[in-house]
């Protein structure tokens, strides 16, 4: 289990992508695709199109991590993409704990004294 502390901003990237990406290639899905700067200190999350792997790239402020999860058996449940085209959804760090997880979101809620000002 990865814990993340509330301040952290958490980009989800809403279509799938290619999972033979490296550094240099998530780097530009950030940059161009999801109109970040990969270096701001924000997770960005990406997974396949059969939704069983994921990789999270995070910028330290040394250098850039990739880290990957595939799951044996069952696929993360994933945020659609909306009807206005938004190529990323902005998650809390407990949602992405819950998304890695394996809660569906979609059905889940925050109780308020979760909400984070």
């Amino acid at each position: 289990m990865l814990t993340f502390a509330g301040s952290l901003r958490v980009f989800v990237a809403l279509d799938p992508c290619d999972m033979r990406k490296g550094f240099e290639g998530l780097h530009s899905l950030v940059t161009e695709r999801l109109q970040e700067t990969a270096t701001s200190g924000a997770l960005f999350v990406f997974t396949n199109r059969r939704r069983n792997r994921l990789k999270i790239l995070f910028w330290d402020r040394t250098g850039l991590w990739v880290c990957t999860k595939r799951l044996e058996a069952g696929t993360f449940s994933w945020p659609a993409p909306d009807a206005a085209g938004s190529a990323k959804l902005s998650l809390t760090p407990e949602a992405l704990a819950l998304l890695t997880d394996g809660v569906d979101l979609r059905d889940a809620k925050l109780r308020p004294w979760y909400q984070r000002e």
